[in-house]
């Protein structure tokens, strides 16, 4: 009893040293992400991978900021002149035809979104994997992004 209570001690010793060699040898996103992990960029090192990652996010999120700020003064303006020439008398607006178009437009979107459902699907997997293959670039551009939105 007490020699195979020995061997079976030695067999699960010998697992736990075979487990952290293996851990030793992969990556730590390996490890978060699976097998197929891994940047498409290994030749390069996690620092340059982050700064070019970093780099890439700051310049669109600092271009998204500025385009958003143009559309929503482009938008915001444009709906203000409009109400300023319906209120001076310029132009007669149908309300009731632009109530039915919007309806209209409603039950059209509603019909696309339907079909839609795979292919966002079939994107979404994509993104996924595409992240999980690049996860140091993918943290720096989410860094560099947030850092170009306040910028």
């Amino acid at each position: 009893m007490a020699n195979r209570d020995k061997e079976l001690e030695e067999e699960i010793y010998d697992k736990v040293v075979d487990l952290t060699e293996y851990a030793k040898r992969q990556r730590w996103w390996n490890r978060l992400f699976g097998k197929n992990s891994g940047p498409l960029a290994e030749k390069y090192s996690v620092a340059t991978q982050l700064a070019i990652g970093g780099a890439s996010g700051w310049c669109a999120g600092y271009l998204f900021q500025k385009v958003g700020k143009v559309a929503a003064t482009s938008v915001g303006g444009g709906l203000l002149l409009l109400q300023i020439a319906n209120n001076s008398g310029y132009i007669q607006v149908d309300w009731k035809r632009v109530e039915k178009d919007v309806n209209k437009a409603k039950k059209h979107l509603k019909k696309g979104t339907d079909k839609a459902g795979p292919e966002i699907n079939t994107f979404v997997e994509k993104s996924t994997v595409f992240v999980k293959k690049n996860i140091v670039v993918t943290s720096g551009f989410i860094g560099g992004f947030l850092i170009g939105l306040v910028s």
